[in-house]
């Protein structure tokens, strides 16, 4: 449940305890080559950190960054205590995903290692992240060999949902063996077009009333076996805020809905003791907009930067629109054994350092605006993860 008032100490608030977090993830990695100074004490010792024999260490969030002219990085960090700015230039085999190459986005957490200049800007040597090491999955063991199933961006009174494949797929949960394992129906947002979400949207709508939209969700989930329990969290096209962290389903659209359970956006539950991060995904736009590796046709390049980051949404005043909660509760403190998202209406399942990557598909067809960008979509892929052997499989039903 959100406790801010929107008042500049909340955001303030929400910034030092995303800081204080992350920090301890770096200094805990064991990455750092020296412990690290707050930015106003480094600042005052710079004259005696002025070679790359002296250098220091500091750690803060980026307050802005561009590219130059020669491959380099040029940024500013700020802690509680200051800024200074930096920049960095490229080295021979960092990798094209290493920020110099990739970038930055603005409020990021890292930590920087570096000497001073005669001009006073910090020249570094490198930059340094949280570790993700090599995650060891949880598993719910033998005694409960089951699975869960994710979907997402169903956009149930749209014109381009995708009713007939829906009923495929209802009728192979009732034949198919491997559904016979699926315990789990985890939905991570959109279910519903929604209503007054842009411009025009009434022209693009089978079913013009939202809580009628909600009802029609409800009676599809009931078509389900009565052995798969649902989980729904919202996306930007619910019922609900659109600022993140989103809460859960308001009580009066729950109440048509049996056996189901409703989270916030994002939600970090466990399933027979297997961690799952589930996020809608709203900032995949900012990482596709910052950093050169991450495309819209590849959202699973921004989960594995949001993992590196251990932040699912790190720019204030972005695309994404965040609420300033005094804790900051788009950290991600725990690797989880599965990450989900959604929102792109692509499709993809692989594995990043030990973690399940998934981006769930879509039930709606090309949209006008997705015609219009030439991006097309890959709907109806059930995406199914078995939690004691942690295999995948991707079911299509297009």
């Amino acid at each position: 449940n959100s406790v801010t008032e929107g008042r500049l100490t909340d955001m303030q608030s929400c910034f030092t305890d995303r800081l204080a977090k992350i920090r301890k993830m770096i200094m805990d990695s064991g990455s750092l080559p020296t412990r690290p100074s707050r930015i106003s004490d480094a600042w005052r010792e710079r004259k005696s950190r002025n070679s790359p024999e002296m250098e220091v260490t500091v750690i803060g969030l980026v307050e802005f960054k561009r590219f130059g002219r020669n491959g380099d990085i040029q940024f500013a960090l700020e802690d509680e205590t200051g800024s200074i700015e930096c920049i960095l230039f490229p080295k021979p085999g960092w990798t094209k995903t290493h920020p110099v190459t990739d970038g930055l986005l603005d409020d990021d957490v890292i930590g920087v290692t570096g000497y001073f200049t005669e001009s006073g800007r910090l020249r570094a040597s490198d930059l340094h992240r949280p570790s993700l090491g090599a995650h060891q999955k949880a598993t719910s063991g033998s005694d409960a060999a089951i699975s869960v199933a994710f979907l997402s961006d169903i956009h149930v009174g749209s014109k381009t949902f995708l009713d007939a494949q829906w009923k495929k797929m209802v009728q192979w949960f009732k034949e198919d063996p491997l559904a016979r394992t699926i315990k789990y129906f985890v939905m991570t947002g959109d279910g519903v077009d929604g209503v007054g979400i842009y411009p025009g949207q009434e022209k693009h709508l089978s079913i013009r009333d939202l809580y009628k939209q909600y009802g029609e969700l409800a009676r599809m989930i009931e078509e389900l076996p009565d052995w798969v329990d649902t989980i729904i969290m919202p996306g930007n096209h619910d019922a609900v805020r659109p600022a993140e962290p989103q809460p859960a389903l308001d009580p009066d659209v729950q109440q048509d809905y049996s056996d189901v359970t409703f989270s916030g956006n994002p939600s970090d539950f466990s399933l027979h003791g297997v961690r799952v991060l589930a996020y809608h995904g709203v900032s995949i736009s900012d990482f596709v907009s910052s950093l050169r590796s991450v495309s819209f046709e590849h959202p699973e390049r921004a989960m594995m930067a949001m993992l590196e980051r251990r932040h699912l949404a790190p720019s204030w005043g972005g695309k994404t629109p965040l609420s300033p909660e005094p804790e900051d509760s788009m950290v991600i403190q725990t690797i989880p054994d599965i990450f989900v998202t959604g929102h792109v209406h692509g499709h993809h399942a692989s594995q990043y350092k030990g973690t399940h990557i998934i981006h769930s598909s879509t039930w709606q067809n090309q949209t006008d605006y997705q015609r219009m960008l030439g991006f097309q979509p890959l709907p109806c892929i059930l995406t199914v993860v078995n939690l004691e052997t942690h295999a995948v499989a991707s079911i299509p039903f297009v």
